[in-house]
C-alpha cells in the first residue's frame, strides 16, 4: 500500500512538473542560498518555482572556478514567455529569459546579469543574443558615422552613412524573416531602430527623429511584448532619457507630456492602469509628488472605477501624507483643559513639530537643546508629540521642563495612529511647517534643525 502511494506521488510530480528544465550558473559565486521562478504578467511577477542555489567547482575556459548554480524544473503548464529568475531578494539581482517549450541553460556574471549572459541552450535565447550582438554593433557603427557629423559639419561621411545604413538594414531585415516563425520574433521586430536614411547635420533634427520615431515599431497591443520587461524598459527610457532637462520645473513638464504620449498609445485599459501604478511606484523612489499626484488626479482617477485598485490608492496616498510640500495631516489634543486642533493653530509664523518619546535615550539628549534653541526664536513655535505607552513619566517631565511648548500625549507608542499617518518609525522625528501647516522640511537631527532654522 506504501508503495502505491509514493509511485502515485512521484507520477502526480511527473504529471505537474513538465520535462524541460532552466539551469544557470553565476560566476563569480554569490552569498545567496535561494532562488525564485517568475512569469512576467504585464508590470506584474507570478511565481512559478523556487529551488536553491549550489556551489560548485567548475571549468571555465581551462580554469577550475568556484561557481553558484541552479537548477528550476519547469510545471508542464508553463506557457511560453519571459521569465525572471530572481536570486537576491534585496538588491533586486535578477536574470530575464525567454521560455517556449526547450530547456534553458545560461551562464552569467551576477553583478551585472543581462549584459553577461551567455545561453548554452535554448535556440530562442540563443538566436536573440546573437540578434542583438550583430544588430548593437551595426547600430553603434551607424551612431558613430551620425556623432561624428554632429561634431563636425565639414565632415563628408554620407557614402559611409549609407553603407552602415544599409548594413543595420539588411541585419533587421534578415533576423526578422528568420525569426518568424518563433516565440522572439515581435522582440526583433520592435527592437529595429528608426534610423533616417540620409545623414542629419542638425542636433536637433537628430534628437527630434529618436523622439518623433520613438513608438514607431512598438505595439502596446502584442501580448508577447506586454507580459516581458520589453515595454516597461522603453517607457522608463523615454520618460526618464529621451525626455530630459536640467531644469527642474522643465522636467517636470516632459515627465507629464512623455507619460501622455506613452498612454495614449494603450488601448487596453487594464494594462494602462498597471502602466499607471508601475510609473507611480517608480516615481515613488524620487518622492516625486508633484508627478504622483498628476498620475492619480489626472490618469488613474479616470479609469473605469472598476479598474481602479482602492487599497493601491489608500496605500500610496497614506505612504505621501507627510512628505515635504503636503500640508501636515490633521490631529487634535487636550492642553490644560482647552481643545487645540493642528489645523487651526495660528499662533506662530512656523512650527517644528516633534514626535518624540521619554523612553528614548537621543530624545532626552535633544529635547532639552531643542528648548534652549528655541527660546531664540520667538516666532516660531514647537509640538511635542510625545509617544508613550503611559501619562505618568510624560505628565511630570513636560510640566518640568517643556513649559511654552505645546504638549500633546499620544498613547500606543508606535500603533498611535497619528504616528502612523506621520510614518514615524524612530524618535525623534521632526517636521517643520509653515503658517499654513504645510511641510517645508524634515530634518534628520537636532543640529538639522538648527540649521534649517538659523534665518527665521
Amino acid at each position: 500500500m506504501t508503495k502505491k502511494i509514493l509511485f502515485l506521488l512521484l507520477l502526480i510530480s511527473s504529471i505537474t512538473f513538465g520535462q524541460h528544465i532552466v539551469k544557470g550558473t553565476m560566476s563569480p559565486k554569490i552569498k545567496t542560498d535561494w532562488l525564485i521562478l517568475y512569469k512576467l504578467e504585464g508590470t506584474k511577477q507570478v511565481f512559478v518555482n523556487n529551488t536553491t542555489i549550489k556551489t560548485d567547482s567548475v571549468l571555465i575556459g581551462g580554469k577550475k572556478e568556484v561557481v553558484s548554480s541552479f537548477q528550476i524544473r519547469l510545471p508542464s503548464s508553463a506557457k511560453p514567455g519571459a521569465y525572471r529568475a530572481t536570486y537576491n531578494l534585496e538588491g533586486a539581482g535578477f536574470i530575464d529569459f525567454f521560455y517556449n517549450k526547450e530547456n534553458v541553460s545560461f551562464i552569467f556574471n551576477p553583478e551585472y546579469p543581462q549584459q553577461s549572459v551567455v545561453f548554452s541552450e535554448s535556440s530562442e535565447n540563443i538566436f536573440y543574443a546573437n540578434y542583438l550582438n550583430d544588430i548593437t554593433a551595426a547600430q553603434q557603427k551607424l551612431d558613430s558615422t551620425q556623432v561624428a557629423v554632429l561634431q563636425d559639419p565639414s565632415l563628408d561621411l554620407k557614402d559611409s552613412y549609407k553603407q552602415a545604413y544599409k548594413n543595420v538594414d539588411s541585419i533587421q531585415n534578415k533576423y526578422v524573416e528568420d525569426a518568424k516563425d518563433m516565440f522572439i520574433a515581435p522582440f526583433i521586430k520592435a527592437s529595429s531602430r528608426n534610423n533616417p536614411s540620409e545623414i542629419l547635420t542638425s542636433v536637433t533634427a537628430y534628437l527630434d527623429n529618436i523622439k518623433g520615431t520613438y513608438f514607431n515599431k512598438l505595439d502596446f497591443s502584442n501580448k508577447a511584448l506586454v507580459n516581458s520587461s520589453f515595454l516597461t524598459n522603453r517607457i522608463l527610457d523615454y520618460i526618464f532619457y529621451i525626455n530630459y532637462s536640467e531644469d527642474l520645473q522643465q522636467q517636470q513638464i516632459l515627465h507629464k507630456n512623455a507619460i501622455e504620449t506613452i498612454l495614449s498609445k494603450i488601448k487596453s485599459e487594464s494594462y494602462k492602469r498597471d502602466i499607471i501604478e508601475f510609473l507611480i511606484e517608480q516615481f515613488e523612489s524620487a518622492k516625486n509628488l508633484d508627478i504622483i499626484d498628476y498620475l492619480f488626479e489626472s490618469q488613474y482617477n479616470k479609469l473605469s472605477p472598476s479598474l481602479q485598485d482602492a487599497k493601491f490608492k489608500e496605500e500610496k496616498q497614506a505612504l505621501f501624507a507627510a512628505e515635504v510640500g503636503r500640508i501636515a495631516p490633521d490631529f487634535s489634543w487636550t492642553e490644560n483643559g482647552k481643545k487645540f486642533k493642528l489645523s487651526t493653530l495660528n499662533d506662530a509664523e512656523s512650527y517644528v513639530l516633534v514626535f518624540w518619546s521619554t523612553s528614548c535615550s537621543h530624545c532626552l539628549r535633544e529635547i532639552p537643546e531643542l528648548y534652549t534653541y528655541m527660546k531664540t526664536k520667538p516666532n516660531l513655535k514647537v509640538i511635542a508629540f510625545a509617544l508613550e505607552k503611559d501619562t505618568f513619566v510624560w505628565d511630570n517631565y513636560q510640566k518640568s521642563n517643556l513649559r511654552g511648548w505645546h504638549n500633546v500625549l499620544g498613547l500606543n507608542k508606535w500603533e498611535n495612529e497619528t504616528a502612523q499617518t506621520y510614518q514615524v518609525f524612530s524618535t525623534p522625528s521632526y517636521f517643520v511647517l509653515d503658517k499654513n501647516k504645510k511641510i517645508i522640511a524634515k530634518p534628520n537631527e537636532i543640529n538639522d534643525v538648527k540649521e534649517f532654522l538659523k534665518d527665521k
